[in-house]
């Protein structure tokens, strides 16, 4: 994975780019819990926003800020200089892009589509392929940052596609991300691929520390003091040191990223690892806990929520400070 370097600070449109805020329509379909921070952002860099979700009512408050509303993706993408898909699968995604009253029926000759979903590299280049004679421009550019990252624009982007089309929107995801982690990954595919390897390995992280804590716990050991343990040793992770943080003080398992996406992302990353001919044994266990998860908690409980299978299995809450350990969970 490289990073392309860059100078223009934030928000700054290069020489080259003709998506400078003021100017540029900025059309957006999806704005869920991800979408609607990221609109927000660019309607505060001073984009014109061209938008469409399955629910209106979301859009209230983009379009009383001067936002437009269209009734189709079609009419999103020929009312604007560059439409973005923010959507929670790949079927959402080919539906929107390819079906009755698509991106590709309204998508002028030479326009841009750029797909920011956590989505699969099959949709975008059926797309590119019914464009190609038209000089349609597709890139991939998932996100990582949860919708905390999207609140306050600071998502970290992962873009694939040709460089020259990542610098003309250098200006657009600057709006939506940190400047310094806009990564052009590679080319068409190798941003669907590297955001569902880093979240691969992050639910991996989350199983193996809740089997750490809680078989620590009922040997003994204080929590706090395991985890202080866990960040002094070459085992430390940045989800021991941070993330786990909002179970353990205050009970939260991030019910604002649901853990049905979870396990349609684990199912999309074990997918890609089978179809390129990787053995992903670890990665496979990791689906069929979280899955056993979402069975028992409910497709709307937290990504963080397989925790709970161990916090239940040894009868403890994992919490320190004012939330410590305690029987009976």
């Amino acid at each position: 994975m490289t990073a392309t370097t860059h100078a223009p600070a934030a928000g700054a449109a290069s020489p080259e780019s003709p998506f400078t805020p003021g100017t540029a329509r900025i059309g957006f379909i999806g704005l869920g819990n991800m979408g609607s921070g990221m609109t927000r952002n660019l309607q505060a860099a001073g984009f014109h926003l061209v938008v469409n979700d399955v629910r209106k009512e979301s859009a209230a408050e983009l379009l009383a800020n001067g936002a437009e509303w269209a009734d189709t993706a079609a009419a999103v993408a020929a009312g604007s200089d560059v439409v973005i898909t923010m959507l929670p699968t790949p079927k959402h995604v080919e539906s929107v892009a390819m079906g009755l009253g698509g991106i590709l029926e309204g998508l002028p000759d030479g326009g841009t589509w750029v797909d920011m979903s956590t989505s699969v590299p099959e949709v975008a280049n059926r797309v590119r392929e019914a464009g190609e004679a038209r000089g349609l421009r597709v890139l991939d550019a998932p996100v990582s940052g949860m919708s905390v990252g999207a609140a306050n624009g600071m998502l970290q982007i992962f873009v694939g596609g040709e460089a020259a089309d990542v610098e003309r929107l250098r200006p657009v995801f600057e709006a939506m991300g940190d400047p310094e982690r806009i990564l052009h990954v590679g080319g068409h595919g190798a941003g669907y691929a590297v955001k569902l390897m880093i979240n691969q390995l992050w639910f991996s992280h989350l199983v193996a520390t809740a089997e750490v804590l809680s078989t620590g716990v009922k040997a003994g050991v204080d929590l706090e003091v395991l985890r202080q343990a866990l960040i002094a040793s070459p085992a430390n992770s940045n989800f021991v040191q941070n993330d786990v943080l909002s179970i353990l003080n205050h009970g939260d398992y991030d019910e604002g990223f649901a853990i049905a996406l979870a396990c349609k992302d684990l199912g999309l990353s074990v997918d890609l690892a089978r179809s390129v001919g990787v053995p992903v044994e670890l990665s496979s266990l990791v689906e069929q806990l979280y899955r056993r998860a979402k069975a028992l908690y409910g497709d709307k409980a937290g990504e963080m929520t397989p925790v709970k299978l161990y916090e239940d299995a040894i009868g403890v809450q994992l919490r320190t400070g004012s939330g410590a350990a305690a029987e009976g969970a």
